[in-house]
């Protein structure tokens, strides 16, 4: 897998990490416009490789009577005009089979939940659309497991396959990033660790996923120190009335600084 193989994506000589970023889910063309400019200014001035983020529906809820989307053909066409208005690629997450080939025809990268990513049919359909495939790891699986989920997609012969490291269940309610997995993983494929969801607090009582949203800096230091090759954040301007994951989303207005921060510690780590 070659980042060259994401179409519209830029800054490729950077020698940066590159970024997925944006609202768990498509709330609406207004929001996810306004989300996307203000990264796209932010990556654009560090020079970060950098991807648009939007579930277009939200299946795996808690509860039935939590938010799951307003639309799938409202919501990817709102990604489809993300992409073409300031000319970045987008990725989105599917659940079914049935999403795939839908799914394909608006955005760049196809993302398997890490709930999901066992389930052969939904990895090769994925995969035989051509696309990337961001394969999550399974808060369940070991990173030595991951090697099976990426060699399902090259069965296909589709060699555009990353792992996402979203963290793994501590007990009940809790996650835990295991770094000494990413090395492991990036045997395989390429690796992003996706911040946000690692710092998770799931099967809370009330059926809402809880968050530790004031350690998203550290996670993302110790991602970059062990050489993570791309980051998963997941920002709104207004966390706390996002419709989905406002418990552990950065606020927009923090973003700048911390990827910053992260771009210095990077160039230090590669200079040896």
């Amino acid at each position: 897998m070659q980042l060259q193989d994401i179409p519209k994506l830029k800054n490729l000589n950077s020698d940066n990490f590159f970024l997925l970023a944006g609202p768990c889910a498509i709330e609406g063309e207004e929001m996810a416009l306004r989300i996307a400019e203000k990264v796209v200014e932010i990556t654009e001035h560090l020079k970060i490789p950098y991807i648009f983020k939007g579930s277009f529906k939200k299946a795996n809820r808690s509860r039935i009577d939590s938010f799951t989307g307003i639309g799938d053909e409202k919501a990817l066409k709102i990604l489809r005009k993300v992409s073409e208005t300031f000319d970045i690629p987008t990725v989105t997450d599917i659940h079914e089979v049935s999403d795939a080939a839908m799914a394909a025809q608006y955005v760049d990268v196809l993302q398997i939940p890490a709930f999901l990513v066992r389930q052969t049919d939904l990895v090769v359909a994925a995969a035989e659309t051509g696309k990337v495939v961001n394969l999550k790891k399974g808060q369940f699986m070991s990173p030595e497991a991951m090697k099976h989920a990426v060699q399902k997609v090259k069965d296909t012969g589709n060699e555009k396959a990353w792992i996402t490291d979203r963290g793994t269940m501590f007990g009940y309610q809790d996650m835990i990033v295991d770094f000494r997995g990413i090395p492991t993983m990036r045997e395989y494929a390429p690796t992003v660790l996706d911040v946000t969801h690692s710092l998770q607090q799931p099967n809370q009582s009330s059926g809402v996923t809880g968050g530790r949203p004031e350690m998203i800096e550290t996670i993302a230091r110790a991602g970059v120190v062990n050489h993570v090759d791309g980051l998963f954040i997941e920002t709104h301007f207004d966390p706390a009335n996002a419709k989905s994951d406002g418990a552990n989303m950065l606020d927009l207005q923090y973003l700048e600084g911390l990827l910053t921060r992260l771009v210095a510690i990077r160039k230090t780590i590669t200079s040896f």
